[in-house]
């Protein structure tokens, strides 16, 4: 091998969190990526909100744009448009975010954290009988298959411990008490048990576990199964 030879960049790795809602994968999500930064690798966190593309301000400004249609908008109008607008609505988010921030940043060697997988409205979908459940898996086949999932695995009651509150989104739009939260989100947890079995996934049983705890494992996991160590 010569010395001007041309070197290749290791490609970047994506790990994705999955889970109800109150699971505390935004706090894991959150605290790895501060560690994986602190130990001298390049990471992003990629979220709900994350719309910057780098150096390209119209792209950022339309996925911007989509953003808001999504996921910034009143909750009457959301639901007036149904099921299937929805899910071809988050369809194309996902697909923007994973084209034009996803991929760029692993291919240039950046490792992603992604707080706001898509397995989550997969599980949903699951749980709707208006909507094939075939469908919602096809339009989001072809987004970039995650190196590693964290799955969350958290009863519903304990997550509205932490929450504390909720949308009618979180109860399926099925009433606004707290009994219609846990039946919801433990009907799609279960859901989500499944694709975590199939899938392979990392399960962290995070209800009987401190958050300091939740860090350690997850950081094992890391080192185990990616060799990253942080």
């Amino acid at each position: 091998m010569t010395a001007n030879a041309p070197t290749t960049t290791a490609l970047g790795q994506l790990i994705t969190f999955v889970g109800g809602d109150g699971s505390g994968k935004s706090t894991l999500a959150t605290r790895l990526h501060q560690a994986l930064n602190d130990a001298g690798l390049k990471a992003i966190l990629v979220g709900k909100h994350s719309t910057d593309v780098p150096r390209d301000p119209e792209l950022s400004s339309y996925l911007d744009r989509l953003n808001e249609l999504v996921y910034r908008r009143d909750a009457r109008i959301a639901q007036e448009c149904g099921d299937y607008y929805w899910l071809l609505a988050l369809a194309s988010w996902y697909t923007l975010q994973d084209r034009l921030v996803i991929r760029p940043a692993l291919a240039a060697g950046t490792h992603v954290v992604l707080d706001n997988a898509h397995h989550k409205i997969l599980a949903r979908y699951a749980v709707n009988p208006e909507v094939s459940t075939r469908l919602a898996a096809q339009v989001f086949a072809h987004l970039t298959q995650p190196d590693l999932v964290f799955f969350m695995n958290v009863g519903a009651r304990e997550a509205l411990a932490r929450k504390g509150s909720f949308t009618s989104l979180e109860t399926g739009h099925s009433g606004g008490s707290d009994e219609d939260f846990i039946r919801y989100q433990d009907t799609v947890l279960n859901q989500m048990r499944g694709q975590a079995v199939r899938g392979g996934w990392l399960s962290l049983d995070a209800a009987d576990m401190d958050r300091e705890q939740v860090f350690r494992a997850a950081c094992a996991a890391l080192a185990d199964q990616l060799h990253l160590t942080v």
